[in-house]
């Protein structure tokens, strides 16, 4: 509890003496302090912090049947190096083949997202062998971010990596 202090002085006027009372409180706070330091100390040793949490990833099997998806539907990212990623719908032509950065990625594929079914987008993730593994996190955010529902990584293939040099 907090203590309170008094203290009297006396003054002395001459031959006559009177005794005047000067209180002065000064009140302890020492225990507010205490009490302080044990609600901090309660506090920091009862709060859970946040758990890091993982992305749920589902492999299959290289024996089962591949998985048929709509042309129509299907986009193709290709990260490669220095944040760059070569994209096309559907299926794979000459002229077909695009180059964006991550930062424009999310536009493609909200637009894409826009122009087909639900049920009918998917989007296939084939990184070069160029790219970074932060650049291949930053668009599995970016499939999470865009809500996107179906989605896999796969390798790249001979056509896409003649195309890419073409173009580079």
């Amino acid at each position: 509890m907090a203590e309170i202090n008094v203290s009297s002085k006396s003054k002395n006027r001459g031959s006559l003496t009177v005794k005047r009372h000067i209180h002065s409180t000064r009140v302890d706070l020492t225990p507010m302090v205490d009490l302080g330091f044990l609600l901090i100390t309660f506090f920091i040793f009862t709060t859970s912090m946040n758990q890091p949490k993982a992305m749920s990833l589902i492999m299959t099997d290289d024996q089962g049947d591949p998985m048929p998806i709509k042309e129509s539907g299907a986009l193709t990212l290709i990260p490669t190096s220095n944040e760059m990623v070569y994209y096309y719908e559907g299926k794979l032509e000459a002229t077909s083949l695009r180059e964006t950065n991550l930062k424009e990625m999310r536009n493609i594929i909200i637009n894409k997202k826009i122009k087909t079914k639900e049920k009918d987008f998917f989007v296939v993730i084939k990184p070069a062998d160029q790219s970074s593994y932060g650049d291949i996190v930053k668009i599995l955010d970016e499939m999470k971010i865009s809500d996107v529902k179906h989605y896999s990584l796969s390798d790249i293939t001979k056509t896409e990596q003649a195309l890419m040099k073409i173009i580079l």
